[in-house]
Parts: C-alpha cells; structure tokens; sequence
C-alpha cells in the first residue's frame, strides 16, 4: 500500500482536522432527519450525525442512516361553490365533481372537461 492510500488513525484524523481549523462532534440522540425538497421528503431513520465547526464560525453537518423517501403530493384547494358549478354543469353527483377536480388540479373548466368525456365513453 502507497503512502498516499495510508489509512489513518481517528486520532490522526481528528490531529489533522484541527490542524485545518475543524473539529468534528458527533450530535447524540438524534431520532430522524428529513430533507424537503420540492416533489419529495427524504427521511434517514436512526442517523449517525457529525457537526464539524469551522474556525470563524460555520457549521457543517454530517449525515448518514437508513434513507427513504416518500413523494410529496400537492393539496389540491377549490370551494364547496367550485364542486356544485361543476356538479351542475357536467350533470353528476358532488363526488364525481369533488374527484374530477383533484384529478385536474382545481382546475373547474378542465374537471367539467374530464366528467364529459367520462359521460361519452
């Protein structure tokens, strides 16, 4: 094994990130971690957690653990007014209507769209 592939000891390790001006502690009794992003939630269970400061004031975390993720699902928001228009105007029942629109998005016109062509089909 080259000098360069050495592995080093965790007190050599730890020498050498104080010779860089960082320091690494590991966070105790962490439970979950979880990341939002835009179009899903990453979750690490039972995570091992290091935060490394740096000299001057900054942090930096360390995160590893059993991952998984769930897709987020945007909440569809429209009235109880919205739902009997609908009803109406495609000649169905509030649910059909209520369904109709979460399936497009609260969108009124394309959900009496969606009710039609169920109707001709």
């Amino acid at each position: 094994m080259s000098a360069a592939m050495k592995r080093l000891s965790p007190r050599e390790q730890r020498r050498l990130l104080e010779k860089m001006g960082l320091s690494v502690k590991p966070l105790e009794n962490v439970v979950e971690v979880q990341i939002r992003l835009t179009d899903r939630v990453i979750t690490l269970k039972n995570p091992s957690v290091q935060v490394i400061e740096v000299k001057g004031g900054g942090r930096i975390y360390q995160v590893s653990g059993e991952e998984s993720e769930i897709p987020l699902v945007a909440q569809v928001e429209f009235t109880e007014e919205d739902v009997q228009l609908v009803a109406a105007q495609a000649n169905c029942s509030l649910e059909e209507a209520r369904e109709a629109l979460r399936e497009a998005g609260g969108d009124i016109a394309k959900a009496i769209l969606i009710l039609s062509a169920r109707r001709r089909s």
